[in-house]
């Protein structure tokens, strides 16, 4: 499937190591709940958040609020140049420690507008616009990419599309990339041991049931129901609440290709603009602003609870056994099966739904998430926030683990009964 999306930032190799590995199983700290009254963190975060970003990226509650601030800060800039630049705009990321954000520029003339905006410019060969059409190519092309290729990205802080090879066989990477009929000076060929799959297991990240059996997690409330990963059901199918009682029907799902999926609720549930902590308390969902590459981001579910880490690549192709899914975020935060559809949020906004992943939470992993703006565009559904109000969606912003990719789907055991 030809997304022809707009990459608005790319891997930051630089955040890899420095919080690959996550460990904190909830969002709060002891007793910490965010509804009824609970106060908020500075700039209207709750303080959920900022206590997890405390754990799981070793920062202090100041340098977590003062992160979140420049991330948001990022993000109106971002969006702002990438209107402004057009065709010269290269992507743009955030440092490791989230205090700076770089813009590339095709044509060095326009260095001076990313000055003023307060980024730091970086001249490139190419505009971001000519590295989707290479990764366009690719994708047209997934069906022959082979299990040695775990998938493909465009990464804007090298200025290439990388290519994800199995250890040891690079050359089926570049074999594929040539075959696509890509620029070679375009590409880059990666080496990582990950094996991606979708993580098969009504407030954010609460576990749901499909035909009494299978079970995954909730993503986000919406108008008449939610939304969550497209492997966990197809149209017509039936769902079960965490407490077995009779949920919802799969309205839409669409997967692969892409992976997301809509349920519709009985009038018995209540959709709540809320995410699961899943330590007593719940996290509010204020909007889905679209955080850049370098951001934290948080992820709920009902395996392994809340864990996060940051942003590392936007638009990446994921080539799972049962097919290509495109227009993927590529995180470094750990995910297991069960966790699949749960909630991703940059501080109060919502990002997207679990779709898959390599490793897990106890020696760590790369995640992916199906951008929840995609979600709600493309089927017309209005995100329920914390406060009762509904928002439509917001315009797009436009160390490895072990083992190819695969689908990591619970099948009906005792432990999800």
């Amino acid at each position: 499937m030809d997304r022809r999306r707009i990459t608005a930032i790319g891997v930051l190799v630089a955040a890899v190591g420095a919080a690959a590995a996550v460990t904190l199983p909830s969002f709060a700290g002891e007793g910490t709940a965010s509804r009824g009254g609970a106060p908020a963190a500075s700039d209207g975060v709750a303080p959920e958040v900022v206590d997890a970003m405390s754990r799981d990226l070793s920062l202090s509650r100041e340098q977590a609020t003062k992160r979140l601030r420049t991330e948001r800060w990022a993000a109106g800039t971002v969006a702002r140049l990438r209107g402004e630049l057009g065709e010269d705009y290269g992507g743009s990321w955030l440092s490791a420690d989230g205090a700076t954000l770089t813009v590339a520029v095709a044509d060095p003339a326009r260095a001076a507008q990313v000055t003023a905006a307060g980024a730091v410019p970086k001249q490139v060969d190419r505009g971001v616009r000519e590295l989707d059409a290479v990764k366009s190519r690719l994708d047209s092309a997934g069906g022959k990419a082979g299990p040695d290729v775990s998938g493909w990205y465009v990464d804007v802080a090298t200025n290439s599309v990388v290519v994800l090879a199995q250890p040891g066989a690079e050359a089926a990477g570049r074999r594929f990339a040539e075959a696509s009929g890509v620029p070679a000076g375009s590409i880059r060929v990666r080496a990582v041991a990950e094996a991606p799959r979708p993580l098969f297991d009504v407030r954010g990240g609460d576990a749901f049931f499909i035909n009494n059996a299978g079970r995954c997690s909730v993503g986000f409330s919406v108008v008449g129901g939610f939304v969550t990963a497209g492997h966990c059901g197809r149209p017509g199918e039936r769902t079960t609440g965490a407490n077995r009682i009779a949920q919802g029907t799969f309205a839409a799902s669409s997967f692969p290709a892409d992976d997301w999926a809509v349920v519709e609720v009985n009038g018995e549930w209540t959709p709540q603009g809320v995410v699961n902590d899943f330590n007593g308390g719940t996290v509010p969902v204020n909007g889905s602003t679209e955080a850049p590459v370098g951001a934290s981001v948080c992820r709920s579910g009902s395996t392994t609870g809340t864990r996060c880490g940051v942003i590392q690549a936007k638009n990446a192709t994921v080539n799972y056994p049962e097919g290509t899914v495109t227009g993927l975020t590529r995180t470094n935060v750990c995910a297991e099966p069960g966790d699949s559809g749960g909630a991703w949020l940059s501080g109060d906004q919502a990002q997207g739904v679990t779709s898959g992943g390599s490793g897990d939470c106890t020696q760590g992993g790369v995640t992916f998430f199906q951008p929840v703006n995609e979600i709600l565009q493309r089927n017309n559904l209005t995100l329920v926030t914390a406060a009762g109000r509904s928002a439509p969606a917001a315009p797009p912003a436009g160390g490895d683990a072990t083992a190819p990719p695969c689908l990591l789907y619970t099948s009906p055991s005792p432990r999800d009964a």
